[in-house]
């Protein structure tokens, strides 16, 4: 079961939707759902690393090269 409901877009937004299904071969519906998981997964990935930087700064991390380190 899904929930349904409406999204205002501004023309210019709506005109390059419809190029990119075209393009694409994938509905409105589908890129629009896809835009959304992938809002959701950033947002929670930005909450996440929020959390994590100031407990990896106190114990002296930094840098992706830093956490590589440990890791290898």
């Amino acid at each position: 079961m899904s929930d349904t409901f409406t999204v205002s877009l501004p023309p210019s937004i709506s005109k390059e939707l419809d190029a990119l299904a075209k393009r694409t071969g994938r509905s409105r519906n589908e890129l629009v759902r896809e835009a959304v998981r992938r809002q959701i997964a950033l947002e929670r990935f930005r909450a996440l690393r929020e959390q994590l930087v100031p407990k990896a700064r106190a114990r002296g991390i930094y840098t992706d090269e830093d956490v590589f380190k440990l890791v290898s």
